[in-house]
């Protein structure tokens, strides 16, 4: 084995062995994100969330933007919350069925920077 490869191996044992020492990450974390869309791009967060939750979010953009709220039920998809060429929405979601839910941003045909908030708060046992 050369050097160079020996010394590439070592690296990424180290850059692993980092990322193992971390503990879990909390799905239900509040999390702050931000994120730049190529015109048409496409960007998702998904949970599992159940009646009783409550799903809080936020977000801007630069430019307009399509903003949906989404679960799939067989071939199907359905959106209980929908916005066409938005900059900004907030809101509570709280669903009624339990499912994968989706929250997707669509770039329209701009370059976009998406800033967004979502935190999931758990229905009290």
């Amino acid at each position: 084995m050369t050097r160079a490869i020996a010394a590439t191996l070592a690296a990424a044992l180290l850059a692993l062995a980092g990322c193992a020492s971390r503990g879990p990450v909390d799905p239900d974390a509040p999390r702050d994100v931000h994120q730049t869309l190529a015109p048409h791009a496409l960007h998702e967060d998904c949970m599992k969330l159940a009646p009783g939750d409550r799903l809080d979010y936020r977000f801007t953009s630069t430019a307009p933007m399509s903003f949906n709220v989404h679960y799939h039920a067989g071939n199907a998809v359905v959106m209980p919350i929908a916005r066409e060429a938005v900059t900004a929405d907030s809101g509570i979601f709280q669903p009624v069925l339990a499912e994968d839910y989706c929250l997707m941003w669509e770039a329209g045909t701009a370059p976009t920077a998406l800033d967004y908030r979502v935190a999931v708060r758990r229905r009290a046992p």
